[in-house]
C-alpha cells in the first residue's frame, strides 16, 4: 500500500492507483472531460489538474495520468488548481460553447465571462471516442489525424469506415456532441441557467422558485426583451 496526503487526509492506495482515482475513493470532486472509467487515461482536457508538493516546488499535473507516489502532498482545489480549471473552461467555451457539458461545469466554477474569440468547433479533441471506439467496441474506426492546429478526429483518409457498426458509442460518449444554444458575443456566452445559478445571459428574467429540469434547459427558449 502506498500513503499519501490528499488534501491534509493521510490517504493509503493501492500501487498504480492514480491520483484521481485516490480523490474519487475518498470523495474529493475532481471534474473531468477526457476520462471515463473503462477506458484508458489520456489527460487530454487537463480540467483534472491537482497540485504536487510544497512551496517553490509544487507543481499541476493531471490526476487521471499521475500515479501515487509515497509521501506525496496532494490538493485537489488550492487557488491555484481552481485559477487553472476556471482558464481551461473558458478556453473550451471558446471552441464548444454550443456544449451543455462545458456550459455546466463553468457555470459550477463561477465562470461568468469568456475572454476569447469564439471558434464554435464540434470537437475539443478529448480523445473519448476514439478510445471508445477501439477499447470498447473493438472497431478501431476513428482516431487522430494531423498534428497542431490540423489535428482532428476521423476516418483513415476522411472516407467511410467499413469497420464502424454505427453503434453510436462514439456520440454517446462525446461531450460536445450535446447542443446547446448560446448567445455569438463572448460576454452573453455563459448561461448557467441548467446550474440553477443566476443565468448571466438572462438578467431580466426572474426564475424565483423555478426548477430546470428540461433538456435542453427551459431558460435558453426564453428570449431576453
Amino acid at each position: 500500500m502506498i500513503k499519501l496526503k490528499m488534501n491534509g487526509v493521510t490517504v493509503s492506495v493501492d500501487e498504480g492507483t492514480t491520483l484521481l482515482e485516490a480523490a474519487q475513493f475518498m470523495g474529493f470532486p475532481i471534474p473531468t472531460l477526457c476520462h471515463m472509467e473503462g477506458l484508458s487515461p489520456y489527460g487530454a482536457c487537463r480540467l483534472c489538474v491537482v497540485e504536487i508538493g510544497e512551496g517553490a516546488k509544487s507543481k499541476l499535473v493531471s490526476s487521471c495520468t499521475y500515479r501515487a507516489e509515497e509521501g506525496l502532498r496532494v490538493r485537489t482545489s488550492s487557488a491555484r488548481v481552481v485559477r487553472a480549471r476556471k482558464m481551461i473552461l473558458e478556453l473550451m467555451l471558446a471552441s464548444c460553447p454550443q456544449s451543455k457539458t462545458i456550459q455546466d461545469l463553468a457555470s459550477a466554477y463561477q465562470v461568468r465571462q469568456q475572454r476569447f474569440r469564439q471558434e464554435h468547433e464540434t470537437c475539443i479533441l478529448c480523445g473519448l471516442c476514439a478510445r471508445m471506439c477501439s477499447e470498447q467496441m473493438m472497431a478501431h474506426a476513428i482516431g487522430f489525424q494531423g498534428r497542431g492546429d490540423h489535428r482532428a478526429l476521423g476516418t483513415p483518409f476522411d472516407m467511410k469506415s467499413e469497420k464502424c457498426r454505427l453503434c453510436g458509442g462514439c456520440m454517446y460518449v462525446c461531450p460536445a456532441c450535446q447542443l446547446r444554444c448560446t448567445y455569438t458575443q463572448p460576454e452573453q456566452a455563459i448561461c448557467g441557467g441548467c446550474a440553477n445559478l443566476s443565468p448571466p445571459c438572462l438578467e431580466k428574467v426572474q426564475f424565483d422558485d423555478m426548477m430546470c429540469s428540461m433538456s435542453p434547459c427551459v431558460a435558453c427558449e426564453i428570449k431576453k426583451d
